[in-house]
């Protein structure tokens, strides 16, 4: 039994991470009884392999028994040389990402998902390349809204993504979308979800009184949310099978108090901007506390857009991390985010960018590290207040409670 590799890296070409092989090879003089092993590819190196879906030991570790194996990979569509053994039956797939199970759906939930925002809107073409470019990759987990206006273009890339051979059913993919807040009203709720199928959060735990079409918005427009009568369209959209599961987005602790005492289904999960430099770390200990997930949404401070900034990727305590470990900033924060036990959701339309985003896996920051970046400044990027206002019910959520 093979207990470690050796992954020798002759090749000139690099295998991207997302790519995984699957090969089937003779173990011992038996050639013709075989195991499966997957590798997935990343970066430089190769990350992992697996026998039978367990997980081998990394990389630095040398054979301790059994079959020591040198693995040298030959092109993509063709045999490669493991064992002592030239392998056939040689094929490509999307290297598969950890997953979260949310405990009030009973449903798993890839730690990684694409967001599909954009302030400006790219053109709906940009938008679904890339989001078959990220299927390519390996994402398997979309986060949309109503706000973005990308639904359509999501549902039109993965039309084409099945067409493709990219993914066999749909099933495979795992969709967030969001109730916009105009829709926050009990008979309002099924009819707006209705055509989504997949994972439904609602985006504002407030209600906007009239379709808005600027911000900040005009006073009156902003409402009180009757969070019972909205949750019950949601736990409505759960029973018929519109969604695996039903959460919350931007919810204070005392938000989620108020609705965990009328929910017959509680919250799977809470979307918050979270990231190194805003960490909400009482929040994140509630949270954990009810059994409530947290999902990091621009977890590198939505740098290039509108409302965002680049203090994230200027942070010089995290540029130095990434370069004593031949990492790039924004994959020290986003590993930082998931050994938090948090997921994310991050975004790119740049393929080489894609790629470093989900390169996070099989090596970690080390304790020293997590203190030194536990212990930074924070400053919350996304501030609710410049956008709908200096509402009590903003002002709450910007304070991160």
């Amino acid at each position: 039994m093979i207990t470690s590799l050796r992954l020798d890296l002759r090749n000139p070409e690099r295998v991207p991470y997302g790519l995984a092989f699957r090969v089937i090879y003779p173990l011992g003089a038996h050639k013709e009884e075989g195991e499966e092993a997957e590798i997935g590819g990343g970066g430089n190196w190769w990350r992992w392999g697996w026998i039978g879906g367990w997980p081998l030991p990394s990389l630095e570790i040398k054979a301790r028994s059994g079959d020591f194996a040198p693995l040298v990979p030959s092109e993509v569509s063709n045999s490669v040389w493991f064992s002592g053994f030239w392998c056939s039956a040689t094929e490509s797939s999307a290297a598969a990402f950890p997953e979260v199970t949310l405990s009030s759906c009973d449903t798993t939930m890839p730690v990684i998902g694409m967001g599909t925002s954009s302030y400006p809107k790219v053109d709906p073409e940009t938008a679904k390349a890339a989001i078959l470019e990220a299927i390519r990759a390996g994402y398997r987990h979309f986060d949309t809204a109503f706000a973005y206006g990308s639904e359509q273009d999501l549902g039109e890339a993965i039309a084409e993504a099945l067409r493709l051979g990219l993914v066999k059913s749909r099933s495979e993919l795992f969709i967030t979308t969001k109730l916009f807040a105009s829709f926050a009203e009990r008979e309002l709720v099924v009819p707006a979800i209705n055509k989504i199928c997949g994972y439904v959060p609602n985006t504002w735990p407030f209600k906007f009184g009239k379709v808005v079409s600027s911000m900040p918005v005009e006073k009156g427009v902003l409402l009180p949310l009757d969070i019972k009568s909205v949750w019950e369209g949601m736990e409505e959209c759960k029973r018929l099978g519109l969604a695996r599961g039903i959460g919350v987005s931007n919810f204070t602790s005392e938000m989620l108090e108020d609705l965990l005492s009328i929910a017959k289904i509680p919250p799977a999960l809470n979307q918050l901007e979270m990231n190194p430099l805003w960490q909400l770390k009482k929040l994140r200990e509630f949270c954990k506390a009810k059994g409530i997930h947290v999902t990091a949404y621009s977890p590198l401070g939505s740098s290039g857009t509108k409302f965002g900034g680049n203090k994230i990727l200027g942070s010089k305590v995290l540029q130095d991390i990434a370069e004593s470990k031949g990492k790039t900033t924004a994959q020290i924060a986003l590993r930082w985010v998931y050994q938090q036990g948090v997921s994310l959701v991050t975004k790119s339309v740049n393929k080489e960018r894609m790629n470093q985003n989900i390169d996070i896996f099989g090596w970690s920051l080390t304790e020293e590290e997590l203190d030194e970046i536990g212990r930074l400044p924070q400053h919350k990027t996304i501030t609710f207040a410049s956008i709908m206002g200096p509402h009590d019910v903003v002002l709450q959520i910007d304070a991160g409670l």
